[in-house]
C-alpha cells in the first residue's frame, strides 16, 4: 500500500471524526447530561469532554431503542397468535416480550418468586 494514500485515508478518518465531535457540541441527547454524568462517575469513568459524555449517552440510547424495538416486534408476533376476528386488541407489552428481547443483548432478566 502507498504511503501517500495510508496518510490521505487516516487524515479523512481523523478529519470525519472531528466533524462528527464538533456536531456532539450542538446534539442534547435524550438522556440528560445530569444523568450520564451521575452513571459514569458511578463506574469510575472521569472525563471532562461533554462530547465523549454525550456520544456514550447517544450509544446508550440507541442500545435502549434497539431493545425496545426488538421487545415490539416479539409483542407483534405474540399478539397476532392471539387475534380474535372481529375484534381489534391493544399492543400491551409483557415483560416476557422484554425478557425475550434482553436476552438477545446478554441481559438476562429473572422475574422474582414471589411474583410467580
Amino acid at each position: 500500500m502507498d504511503h501517500s494514500r495510508l496518510d490521505v485515508e487516516t487524515d479523512g478518518r481523523e478529519k470525519n471524526l472531528a466533524e462528527f465531535l464538533a456536531m456532539m457540541d450542538n446534539y442534547t441527547p435524550i438522556i440528560p447530561d445530569a444523568v450520564t454524568d451521575y452513571y459514569l462517575s458511578r463506574t469510575g469513568f472521569d472525563c471532562d469532554d461533554v462530547r465523549i459524555k454525550r456520544l456514550l449517552a447517544l450509544a446508550a440510547q440507541k442500545f435502549v431503542a434497539d431493545i425496545a424495538t426488538d421487545a415490539f416486534q416479539y409483542c407483534k408476533v405474540r399478539q397476532s397468535g392471539n387475534r380474535r376476528t372481529g375484534k381489534e386488541r391493544k399492543t400491551v407489552l409483557t415483560m416476557e416480550d422484554l425478557s425475550t428481547a434482553l436476552a438477545e443483548y446478554g441481559v438476562n432478566v429473572k422475574k422474582p418468586d414471589y411474583y410467580s
